[in-house]
Formats: C-alpha cells, structure tokens, sequence
C-alpha cells in the first residue's frame, strides 16, 4: 500500500497550521535550548520546579544509590514488578489522600484508560465535562459505555443530562479534571459530588494538573474539604512532583477491582524504581514539607494575570492561556516569542476546539519575577 493518504492527510495539517513535529531541545533548569538559542522555558508541566532542582536531585540519588537500589524493574507488577518501594508509596498515596487503597499507573494515560475501560461497559454512561483530557475520553471509548458530554464547568446542563439520560443505565460514573490544562480554571468538586450522590453514580476527579500545588500539595479536592466525596482520585508523578508515572486512590473494593481488570495495568511492564522512589522522596521532602514553591507559584501567576492586559486571558491558575482563535495567529505569536527568548508553543485543534488555538503560558516556580516581568513588557509591546 502506497503511503499517498498519509501524506494527503499531513499536507492538510500544514495547510490548516496543525502539522506538529519534534524538536531539538535541552532543558537546563528554567532554560531551554532550542537549535542553541537559549530560551526562558514557559511549557512546562514542571510546576514546581522540581526537576531542575540538581541539589535535590544529587541528594536523593546519594541516598538511593548507595544502598543499591534498582534503577528499573521489567516485569508487570502483579509477576515479580513489586518491590516494597510500590508498595510504601501506595500506602503513603492512600493515606494522604484519606482513601482505602491507592495503585501506582505507569502514566496519567495509562490511569485514565485502565481506570474508565474497565469500570464500565455498554450497559452503562459516563458524564464528562465538554473539555476532559483525551486519556479519558479514549478510556470510555475503550469500554464501549455512553459518552455524554455536558458544557465546561455547567452543573445545570450536567443536572439536565443526568436527568433525561441516567435512568437509562446500568452504572454511571461523573469524570472531570480538577484544574483543567488547557484553560486553566478550576472546577467546583462539592457540586459534582452534590450531583453524584443524587443521581448514583461514581465520581472520578482527574488531579493532574493540581497534584503537589493546591490544599498543602494534596490538591484542589483536599482544598476544597472533598476528599471523602471523591469516589476515586487520580493524579500523576510527572508533572509537580517533577517525577514520573501516576496513582489512583479511592474504596479498597475500586482498587481491587482495577487490579483485577484494568489492562493498562496487568499488561505494562512496571514503571522504573527510580521513578517510584524519587517521587515518594520529592513528596516527603519538599511539597507536603512547605508550602514555600507552591506560594511562590502562586504570586508568579497574580503578577502575570494583573499585568498582561490587551490579551484574552482564560483560567485562573498557573496555566495561563492567551486567545489568540486562529491557528496561523498563534504560530505567528509563538514564533515572535521564541525570537525574543520566551519557549512558548502554540496549542491549536484538535487539542483545543476549533477557532480556539492560543499560547499556553506554563508558570513554574524556578522562575524570578523578573522572567515574568520580561515576558509581559515583551507580550504588551507586540
């Protein structure tokens, strides 16, 4: 078969200023380097700086080397992939998050698409905010369950859907991001949990971006008091924590129940030891120590929301994205940017709606208000 559609179908992306490709990057600390221009890096997911820390690196892999510790462990978990350190974080994940059980995942995808395939089936109907991440959308296509979106952070469209439909169904389950990646706002979790107690479904809230920031580090459900409406929490290691890999917490009888039929997990060769432990460490030691990062970050973000003023600004965390609607607009921008030392990346369809495209503006607390201060004066003089 000749390759003529593919190349059909990629000459449209660059058409429509959807083509993506790979780039030559280094990372170093609040830097990165693109082709050898060194750029302030506003990216990220690296909310706290963590993998930039060398101290706090050098430390941990003193401690961890010298008692001879693995650095990877290729088996799946449930053949001889579980060592005691597994075991300790999800304990410590469980405890922390007030829940029976928690299971280590090899990546936020890899949760969400265990977590939903195996949860329903197509007897049964998962609500899910019109915005949620593609790893939980392809979750539920997996299972065959009913997908009904209702409109971004709209509990009265939720309450009309969950009336008109979930009679319907066997089991149902609500799903929402807690802080949303792409517009950076915050979804009300006690009205979710209001609804979910209504109408009988199981709630999941996907901590992702809020994980090791929000209430003490915990995230936004512990912020706000609703750990113990939550039916299961999933969050992940790599972005905050500055580590690698994910966790869902919730009833021990969920737990088992992914254990047993979650296939992202039963099948995967288990993430590496390394990973597990320096995010058990980073956890230990900096974000449920001090609230120091996490503080910062937040004034990082109140400096850059007053002050950028000509722009359409959603959200109200640490993502900041800038409106720009037009694909070939935001490119346009980005590339300005980039001239200018800033590393900011257009996000454009299908990852955002259509006439949506903009600039995601990932604060990080390695950053100095004087980084921030560069980009807004660049950012209002174009």
């Amino acid at each position: 078969m000749k390759n003529n559609y593919y190349k059909a179908a990629l000459n449209d992306l660059k058409e429509k200023s959807q083509f993506r490709e790979i780039k030559n990057i280094r990372q170093d600390g609040k830097y990165i380097f693109l082709n050898d221009k060194k750029l302030l890096n506003f990216s990220t997911n690296d909310y706290l700086g963590i993998s930039s820390d060398k101290e706090l690196r050098e430390n941990f892999l003193k401690e961890y080397l010298k008692n001879g510790a693995k650095i990877s462990n290729p088996s799946a978990r449930l053949l001889c992939g579980t060592d005691s350190i597994y075991l300790e974080l999800e304990q410590f994940m469980a405890k922390i998050f007030n829940k029976d059980k928690a299971l280590i995942f090899n990546s936020g995808y890899h949760g969400n698409v265990g977590i939903y395939s195996s949860l329903v089936d197509s007897n049964d109907v998962v609500f899910i905010d019109k915005l949620n991440h593609a790893s939980i959308i392809d979750g539920v296509k997996l299972s065959k369950a009913q997908i009904i979106p209702y409109k971004h952070l709209d509990y009265d469209d939720l309450r009309l859907k969950l009336q008109k439909y979930r009679h319907k169904y066997k089991k149902a389950i609500i799903s929402s991001e807690s802080l949303f990646s792409m517009d950076g706002d915050i979804v009300n979790i006690n009205m979710l949990a209001d609804l979910k107690e209504e109408f009988d479904t199981l709630l999941i809230i996907d901590e992702a971006h809020s994980f090791g920031v929000y209430g003490n580090g915990i995230g936004i459900t512990k912020e706000q008091n609703a750990l113990d409406r939550v039916d299961l929490i999933l969050a992940t290691f790599g972005k905050a924590i500055g580590s690698y890999g994910a966790f869902a917490a919730g009833d021990g009888v969920l737990i088992d129940y992914l254990i047993n039929f979650a296939r992202s997990f039963i099948f995967s060769t288990t993430l590496p030891e390394i990973s597990v432990a320096f995010a058990y460490h980073v956890l230990k030691t900096k974000i449920l120590h001090s609230n120091t990062l996490q503080n910062k970050l937040f004034s990082l973000n109140d400096r850059i929301r007053k002050n950028l003023k000509k722009y359409k600004i959603l959200g109200e965390s640490y993502i900041v994205p800038i409106i720009f609607g037009a694909n070939e607009l935001s490119v346009k921008f980005s590339n300005m940017l980039i001239e200018n030392g800033f590393y900011i990346l257009p996000i454009r369809y299908p990852t955002v709606a259509k006439n949506t495209a903009r600039l995601r503006v990932s604060l990080n607390s390695a950053m100095d208000f004087k980084d921030i201060d560069l980009l807004i004066n660049c950012l209002n003089s174009i």
